[in-house]
């Protein structure tokens, strides 16, 4: 169990709490209310929550939204074979509901601090998955972020995935799986995957990623 500072600011001013982090699902409260999700995007109040607490805030079905979150994530860098500790700045900015559903926008800023300097994605992406490997392609050669975002064994549905914390671990099919190059060799191994991993974590079992493996290459 992770945990770190988190900075929630919203037209109603701006609060400071920590946010705990299983490997699976994000839990916080905030303003004395708990908010648990598997994704900084679809934080949703506990059900038990009194309508009197929900009104500090603006949820779209029992979601946060118009709303920023700001916290610091530890990440490893292995640095040409050596370990070090690095941290991800994530600025994510929640826009407003929408009469027929989901938000006006999102924008999501990530930022990668390391012995090597400070490496910024551009933002254009609004996931996870594209800022990170933006950052990584920056990198010096030989360093990277040690984490299931660079794994020999993660890859994403084809279905599509939220802005975080939606990767699948085969680390129980690796044979099987490094055959996949194909979209349809995908669906072979796509409901057989041992669970869904976060971007940033990192198991015992990480190998880095070779290029054109799997599904997302």
């Amino acid at each position: 169990m992770d945990s770190y500072r988190l900075t929630y600011s919203d037209i109603r001013g701006t609060d400071e709490t920590l946010i705990a982090n299983d490997g699976e699902v994000l839990r916080t409260t905030i303003r004395g209310v708990e908010f648990t999700g598997k994704d900084f995007s679809s934080l949703m109040a506990v059900d038990e929550t009194s309508p009197d607490k929900l009104a500090r805030f603006t949820l779209d079905r029992n979601v946060l939204c118009s709303c920023g979150i700001e916290c610091t994530v530890p990440i490893m860098i292995d640095d040409h074979g050596n370990a070090s500790q690095g941290t991800l700045s994530v600025k994510l900015v929640l826009g407003d509901p929408e009469p027929n559903g989901g938000l006006d926008g999102e924008d999501l800023q990530i930022t990668l601090k390391c012995d090597h300097g400070e490496f910024e994605g551009s933002g254009f992406s609004g996931w996870f998955e594209d800022e990170l490997i933006e950052i990584q392609s920056k990198l010096p050669d030989g360093v990277f972020m040690k984490a299931c975002i660079n794994c020999l064994y993660s890859d994403y549905s084809p279905y599509g995935h939220g802005v975080f914390g939606s990767m699948m671990c085969f680390r129980n099919l690796k044979t099987d799986y490094l055959w996949v190059r194909t979209k349809n060799d995908f669906w072979a191994v796509h409901d057989r995957c041992d669970r869904m991993v976060q971007e940033t974590y990192l198991c015992p079992e990480f190998e880095r990623r070779v290029p054109g493996t799997g599904y997302r290459g």
